[in-house]
């Protein structure tokens, strides 16, 4: 199944450069960073290291390649044509997604090169299942929302309620979340002004004075932690009749606002942070609410973290050509194979990185590999 995810990828090179197979590159870059490879000098010793393993499963009729091909093939090898691959084999792995979809940008800073920006990748992130269901990637922070947009196109949204940090709150964005049949939980700050306003100004009302009929839904959880003692209190209002019907009706299938207040006390210090929600019938209570807001945390606890610590993205220079996007991408494999080892699952992801390495039977068993005949 993993080599047949690779099987419509044209090969960017032609002549004497095809020397060796690019499916087969891409299977030894895979098996590498899922054993513990972080850049291309990693990849090509991992390859060198264990090519009598994988001659059992792969051709290598020229042996296996320097860490100067595979850098130059990945930088070649388009990432729009790449990413699909990943998008259709995890689809085929996680099947029909339901529950919260965190969209959310993460900057490859290692990926700087020259006077382009550091490339910024946009992920779509399962909170229920911890699946990648996939990204997409664009030179700087500032272009997110382009990011965003096409992501959006790629992911079957129904039964699935999708959260965006305030830089997604888009009219145009909540639009085409409810076109594909999903909903939307949209963060709201200062990026949405007007909108911003009326709704912190009802909610400052509320604390006041109460919400009169408006029978809000009240959802609380405390947590207790090194010193460290944080309550959420949830509010969500469906009737949305104290909002200006022109305001309203720009956003579509706009259900509900809501608020979260994060109250922490550290050491007697008290804090307080408010922030603001608007949300589609996807989000019917302010447990729905508290639900959907914590989970969207999830994309950065154990999507980028992750990617960070265990995987050492950040660290990486891998910065020309579409090198930097494509082995994200690889990454993303690898991390979706890490999730799914039913094996050893109470181990770290940084010991099942090495247990594959060690233990070549259980390295099969991930990647889903069949030897030769």
């Amino acid at each position: 199944m993993l080599i047949r995810a690779f099987s419509i990828l044209p090969d960017p090179r032609t002549g004497p450069a095809q020397r060796h197979d690019l499916k087969e590159m891409i299977v030894m870059t895979l098996s590498a960073v899922l054993c513990g490879a972080d850049n291309w000098v990693d990849v090509a010793e991992w390859a060198s290291d264990n090519e009598d393993w994988l001659k059992k499963y792969l051709v290598l009729e020229q042996g296996t390649p320097s860490h100067d091909t595979f850098g130059r093939v990945f930088r070649l090898l388009d990432a729009e044509v790449f990413e699909p691959c990943f998008r259709c084999w995890i689809q085929g792995i996680a099947g029909h997604v339901k529950g919260v979809i965190a969209l959310d940008g993460k900057t490859l800073c290692g990926s700087r090169d020259g006077a382009n920006t550091a490339l910024h990748m946009v992920s779509a992130f399962a909170t229920q299942s911890g699946l990648c269901l996939g990204q997409e990637g664009t030179r700087g922070k500032g272009n997110e929302i382009v990011g965003i947009k096409a992501l959006l196109e790629t992911l079957a949204l129904k039964d699935c309620t999708v959260t965006i940090d305030a830089i997604g709150c888009q009219k145009e964005i909540a639009e085409k979340i409810i076109k594909q049949g999903g909903d939307y939980l949209l963060a709201v700050k200062a990026n949405q002004g007007t909108l911003f306003e009326a709704v912190a100004a009802f909610y400052a009302e509320g604390q006041r004075h109460g919400f009169g009929s408006l029978a809000p839904s009240r959802f609380e959880t405390l947590e207790k932690d090194h010193g460290r003692i944080e309550t959420r209190r949830h509010v969500w209002v469906s009737k949305l009749d104290w909002m200006e019907p022109s305001l309203r009706g720009e956003w579509k299938n706009l259900a509900g606002v809501g608020m979260v207040e994060r109250q922490r006390e550290i050491k007697g210090q008290v804090s307080v942070e408010r922030t603001f929600y608007m949300g589609s019938k996807g989000i019917s209570s302010a447990q729905a609410l508290a639900e959907a807001a914590r989970g969207h945390w999830g994309i950065e606890n154990r999507l980028h973290w992750v990617l960070d610590v265990t995987f050492r993205e950040d660290e990486c220079r891998v910065r020309t050509g579409h090198a930097p996007r494509n082995l994200s991408t690889i990454r993303k494999f690898a991390l979706t194979l890490l999730r799914q080892d039913q094996q050893y699952p109470k181990r770290s992801l940084r010991s099942r990185r090495k247990t594959a390495d060690r233990l070549t039977e259980h390295r099969e068993s991930l990647l889903g590999l069949q030897a030769r005949a």
